[in-house]
């Protein structure tokens, strides 16, 4: 017999809790998110992957950090959407309690979800519509969640800017990491360029005293899309991402949801870690006629202003 999903997502009205294990587990996901990769010392470039826990007694969110994800071996290599099985322990020096340290070598890829549909059988149950609440409790609650999908009422606008860069903190993470050289490195390290383009989404979630959010977009696909397009001019490449990040994932016949997490550092400055899009899908309520849910208003992709960031 199939598996089947979970009838009840996580409840949204409670904190977790960091485990009472300290050692690594063995976990059962389904990775949502690929976040785009950050310059390290250590590895060179990490990447941060949250997850759903299909673990029946641990339902819920969770965040794998750190990941080299180019020094994968292809038997630990995985893709948004898969199931997989890791093993993995409770980050000591990170607070929030979704954080866990996974062991790089222990990805083990089950199955991959094709389609929206297998997707949001599971995913539906995590969507929240206020952006404002989560950003109160954590306010409230240090160790309020930090991670969440949430379904905006109003979608304003994507922001597209020049990235100015590495720091010089950044660089001299890389410089470092590209000057040593590893027992079983057969070729010198590659530095990890910085992305042409930074790109914001502005919009307007559910809760009725909602100032509007600005919130980064830190998706892998926006740097992967960029580096598959770098033979285009400035005009070229930005044209790319509002093509994908705005008029695909926005469109109005797209039931458009944000994955968002918090910075450890900055507990209250959320930002876009993917960007969940299938197409709308009419439903029929009990004693109801077919309704469809009405698509967020969708503004000007080009708006410049800035208003507060959340």
């Amino acid at each position: 017999m199939g598996e089947q999903p979970s009838l009840f997502g996580p409840d949204l009205g409670t904190f977790q809790k960091k485990p009472s294990k300290i050692g690594f587990q063995r976990l059962r996901v389904l990775i949502t998110v690929k976040a785009a990769p950050n310059p390290s010392e250590t590895y060179g470039e990490t990447v941060c992957v949250a997850a759903l826990r299909l673990d029946v007694e641990h339902p819920g969110w969770i965040r794998l950090y750190p990941i080299n994800f180019r020094e994968l071996d292809g038997n630990s290599r995985f893709r948004k959407y898969d199931v997989v099985t890791v093993e993995a322990k409770p980050a000591a020096n990170d607070p929030r309690a979704e954080s866990w340290r996974p062991r790089a070598d222990s990805f083990v890829v089950e199955r991959h979800l094709d389609g929206w549909p297998k997707r949001m059988a599971y995913i539906d149950d995590s969507i929240e519509t206020s952006m404002c609440d989560l950003v109160a409790a954590v306010r409230r609650h240090p160790a309020a969640r930090s991670l969440a999908a949430v379904r905006p009422k109003e979608i304003l606008s994507l922001e597209i800017e020049r990235h100015p860069g590495w720091t010089p903190a950044e660089q001299r993470k890389i410089d470092q990491y590209v000057r040593q050289l590893g027992l079983f490195d057969s070729a010198p390290r590659m530095a990890l360029q910085a992305p042409r383009f930074k790109a914001w989404y502005r919009y307007r979630c559910h809760s009725s005293h909602c100032n509007t959010h600005r919130q980064g977009i830190y998706d892998w696909e926006l740097v992967a899309l960029q580096r598959s397009v770098d033979s285009r001019d400035d005009a070229g490449v930005e044209q790319a991402v509002r093509e994908k990040f705005w008029d695909l994932m926005c469109a109005p016949d797209r039931d458009t949801i944000f994955y968002v997490g918090n910075q450890q550092a900055h507990p209250q400055s959320f930002i876009v870690l993917g960007v969940v899009y299938p197409r709308r899908l009419t439903v029929r309520r009990p004693n109801e006629t077919a309704l469809e849910r009405p698509p967020a208003p969708r503004h000007d992709g080009n708006a410049v202003h800035r208003p507060r960031n959340t």
